[in-house]
């Protein structure tokens, strides 16, 4: 893999964090989120006369007053309080075993018939959706869309892959625009079929623009005639005369065939009165002229309306598939969506219909918010009339419930799609999912009895983690006994998780809740509850220094909303006004919307209320301030300022893209794309606009066409960032000797062009890294040297690299040791610096990598090593298996699955196989495992052995 020769400036573990659960605890009943001037001017006043107290002393307690007049202004809704902070429900399919369900999807995608792997695939992107993981979700997207077969699902595939690059924010898009592959293309949807290797060929939409005729024939070119000499009947409504030929009318269908040659009187006549039908003279000449012809694309398309009704009427099958599929070729937007789909619904006409909805589908999240758009779909009759057209699915609810809960989980429109999505339930996961989902949403709308309600049918479908909402929702109405019991029982039946003891936690108190938010944070150091729990207890106990730092544990690792929320209104109950306003900042960088303090104020406001008491700063010392925590690797700290001078310049497309970098940095991918996003829309050139297009497709998969945007952006002006993007996707794709050389020599080009001194950093950084694959040690280090000189500390790690090459292990040692005392955020460092280290201090610098970041999985495979070199094998499966419980990872169950091989546990070698291939179903190293321990215990059968 080529990724890691250019991590140092765009991490590509895209971990996503779903909207982040809120600390809703509160102490005191505040009113509304403003606060009034007065106040405010108040505490400006106050500040300033108790702006000596030294700020780098944390650890103080404040004086009854001061935190009295704090409470009154910046905290008028109290401080969080720990018996009443609660954890989310997830509302995704959670398990008790994720490695076995892992492998079991994997099992039934391999045996199951190609026709039914779209299916398959949905279920995995369910369950892919409890990991938050954009990446593992767009590819199980792509592998459903590439093996749908009908055009209902592809439509709704296709407009779902879309969605996740949210190209809705796009300034000056449009919904129905060709990527220029079929797998989204909206022409290529609406062909039925299956023909899973083209989908990712390029497609045809753009060698003819819609409404072309591939021939100029149009209706004077074959007119009905009313002469005798044309014809051998006619058609009368009403004084018109519409000649035909028999037997061209009779081949339009069986009813046209039995009344022209069956025993019916017209099969004698040669002219026929048609008036009563209701059929107008246009329609009749134009079915005449289909009859003749078979072509419709010379008539107005209230003609081939009608002729869309007059062959229903009449039975006319190819008529209708006519009518329907050129129908179909007309809708262009939303406008044409919604005058057609009345018309297709009322026809029944299947692809008229999914050309409407793939418009619909496609203005997502916005047409959401219609009502005649939503009435289509979730109104009383509407899955009804859906079904009827064949266009009521469970996939098109699944996708269009899960945007309803993101937009707002309490709506009614919310729980209207998820009730339509249990009725579309036939599959026991399917069941499971849409039952928990509504149940997430009740308990969130507060209707407990109906929420524990949906819950328990969740339960009876299997579904083992729904008895958390069952214990919640019955603590909820009084009965925390009942609760706490549901929830032991879980423990005692299952093999605990950390999910178990942090939900049991709730419904006991003093040593008993410790204990088991100890032990949830054991097995899932990633639950964020535990850490907020316990930070609450310390600053109740008036303990506010160990409060910051126990939430700034999980901060350390995992950036969410509500931890940031949490340290931020810690910090202002220590009056650390300086350190509350950065998470603050922070935090809005993530989820610009958010509601502090209960959901009652928003952040923006809370940060202009802190902003007079901090250190004021132009945008020139904005500029240092961000090259200062740059270069210490204080991601957060740069996310603050960057959203500081955001402020001050919105239209600024570079700050933009900066913050999208840091929040890649921090995985933090939702956000990093909305960042990149808005860099695009205030972009100022065509070539700047191209550079951040290709920086969104290379971050959503699309790497030849990331590398078409940048050479179309070099070809209208040279410049730094186009450069960079196409060394980057270009080493992405190959590092051969010769595309090394090429990535060279872009990356040299970038060199020349302006930038500032961050992003040259980042270049020499990069540079330096190829020179190394290259053998060429010499000028990496000067690369390396060049980008420590201008201040970028990560240069560190790729200096102690060549000095290692070089033999200079010492020296490799001493570099790391550099970084870690620069670096603010240094879990890698530590981890880096243990290859160059001997065995014990590279165990006690892991060691401290783990308890930094736990979610860095090196360290646990290098432990799992060093047990099975001692024979520990045993040691060693428990050393992999505990991450494993709270990070499924491709590495960890590789290895595990080796070490299985190892002790010929064949059957447990396949399993942990299967599951790794569920996550990458292409890693080489796995398939070549996978195929030998088959064979292994294909051998075992054959012999007996069990």
């Amino acid at each position: 893999m080529h990724r890691s020769k250019f991590s140092t400036i765009r991490s590509l573990k895209v971990l996503d964090r779903c909207k982040g659960s809120q600390v809703y605890a509160v102490n005191g009943t505040g009113g509304g989120g403003d606060v009034s001037d007065k106040l405010f001017h108040q505490l400006q006043d106050h500040l300033s006369v108790n702006s000596v107290r030294p700020k780098s002393n944390h650890n103080y307690q404040a004086s009854n007053v001061t935190l009295a007049f704090v409470n009154e202004t910046l905290l008028p809704y109290g401080l969080p309080v720990s018996h009443l902070l609660e954890p989310q429900i997830e509302p995704c399919l959670k398990f008790v075993d994720f490695i076995e369900t892992l492998a079991d999807v994997y099992r039934r995608i391999e045996r199951c018939p190609q026709f039914e792997k779209s299916g398959m695939y949905l279920e995995q992107c369910a369950i892919f959706k409890g990991l938050a993981d954009p990446k593992l979700l767009r590819r199980t997207l792509r592998a459903a869309r590439q093996h749908a077969i009908d055009v209902h699902s592809k439509i709704v595939l296709a407009a779902w892959l879309r969605y996740e690059r949210r190209e809705d924010e796009l300034v000056g898009t449009n919904s129905m625009n060709c990527c220029g592959r079929n797998i989204e293309c909206p022409k290529a949807t609406l062909i039925t079929g299956y023909n899973p290797e083209f989908i990712y060929d390029p497609c045809n939409c753009s060698k003819t623009s819609r409404g072309e005729s591939e021939d100029d024939f149009s209706i004077q070119d074959e007119e009905c005639s009313t002469s005798d000499e044309y014809g051998d009947m006619s058609f009368f409504i009403g004084d018109d005369e519409i000649r035909c030929i028999r037997s061209s009318i009779a081949s339009l269908s069986i009813p046209f065939r039995t009344m022209l040659y069956g025993g019916f009187r017209e099969s004698k006549r040669g002219k026929i009165n048609f008036t009563p039908n209701g059929i107008s003279v246009e329609c009749m000449k134009a079915a005449e002229l289909f009859s003749r012809a078979r072509r419709l694309d010379s008539f107005h398309p209230q003609i081939i309306l009608e002729l869309l009704s007059f062959s229903n009427r009449f039975c006319c099958d190819n008529l209708k598939s006519a009518c329907d599929s050129y129908l179909a070729s007309l809708v262009n937007d939303m406008e044409d969506a919604l005058l057609l789909i009345e018309y297709g619904l009322e026809e029944n006409a299947y692809l008229l219909v999914a050309a409407c909805l793939q418009v619909l589908l496609r203005e997502l999240p916005n047409s959401m918010h219609s009502p005649i758009v939503m009435k289509y779909f979730c109104g009383p009759d509407a899955k009804e009339r859906l079904a009827v057209v064949g266009h009521a699915s469970f996939l098109l609810y699944f996708f269009l419930s899960q945007i309803a809960m993101e937009e707002d989980v309490k709506a009614n429109t919310t729980v209207m799609l998820l009730e339509r999505l249990t009725e579309c339930s036939t599959e026991s996961w399917q069941k499971q999912f849409a039952y928990h989902q509504l149940g997430v949403v009740m308990f969130e709308r507060k209707e407990y009895k109906d929420a524990q309600s949906w819950f328990e049918t969740a339960c009876e479908s299997g579904h083992i983690y729904s008895k958390v909402g069952v214990a919640r929702a019955k603590f909820k109405r009084g009965h925390k006994y009942s609760a706490y019991k549901i929830i032991n029982s879980l423990i005692s039946e299952y093999k605990p998780v950390g999910w178990m003891h942090q939900e049991r936690s709730l419904y006991c108190d003093g040593k008993e809740k410790m204990s088991d938010l100890e032990l949830a944070t054991e097995l899932d150091p990633t639950l964020s509850f535990p850490y907020k729990c316990r930070a609450v207890s310390l600053l109740e106990n008036n303990k506010i220094g160990a409060a910051i730092s126990e939430i700034s544990k999980i901060i350390s690792f995992k950036v969410s909303p509500d931890c940031l929320e949490l340290r931020a209104w810690i910090s202002i109950a220590m009056e650390d006004y300086e350190r509350a306003l950065r998470d603050v900042r922070a935090l809005l960088t993530l989820e610009p919307n958010y509601m502090m303090f209960y959901g009652k104020m928003h952040g923006d406001h809370l940060v202009e209320l802190l902003r007079p008491f901090a250190q004021q700063w132009s945008q020139a010392d904005c500029w240092m301030q961000l090259y200062d925590r740059w270069s210490s690797v204080d991601d957060l700290g740069s996310l603050a300022v960057v959203h500081h001078m955001l402020a001050n310049d919105p239209g600024k497309s570079l700050l933009w893209f900066r913050q999208s970098l840091l929040l890649l940095r921090l995985n933090c991918q939702k956000a990093a794309m909305r960042s990149l996003r808005l860099a695009r829309n205030h972009s100022t050139s065509e070539h700047e606009r191209l550079v951040y297009e290709g920086w969104i497709l290379y971050d959503t998969g699309h790497c030849e066409e990331a590398l078409a945007k940048a050479e179309e952006s070099i070809s209208i002006q040279r410049s730094f960032e186009a450069f960079f993007l196409k060394a980057y996707a270009l080493a992405d794709t190959s590092l051969d000797q010769e595309s090394s050389a090429y990535v060279i020599q872009l990356l040299l080009d970038a060199l020349r062009c302006p930038s500032d001194g961050l992003r040259k950093g980042q270049a020499l950084n990069n540079l330096g890294s190829v020179y190394v694959d290259c053998e060429k040690l010499d000028l990496a280090a000067d690369c390396y040297m060049n980008a420590l000189n201008i201040k970028h500390t990560r240069a560190h790690q790729g200096l102690a690299r060549v000095f290692h090459l070089k033999n200079q292990r010492k020296a490799a040692y001493d570099e790391m040791t550099k970084l870690i005392e620069k670096a603010r955020n240094n879990a890698s460092a530590y981890e880096k610096r243990s290859e160059y280290s001997d065995r014990d201090m590279a165990k006690s610098d892991l060691a401290m990598a783990t308890q930094l970041d736990p979610l860095r999985t090196y360290p646990y495979r290098y432990r799992a090593a060093v047990l099975m070199d001692d024979h520990k094998e045993n040691e060693a499966i428990a050393e992999l298996t505990k991450p494993l419980a709270f990070k499924p990872d491709l590495q960890l169950l590789h290895l595990r699955a080796a070490f299985h091989d190892s002790m010929s546990n064949y059957m447990s070698a396949v399993r942990d196989c299967q599951a790794a291939l569920c996550l990458d179903p292409n890693h080489s190293d796995t398939l070549e495992l996978y195929n030998k321990v088959c064979e292994q215990v294909k051998e075992q059968k054959s012999l007996g052995i069990s």
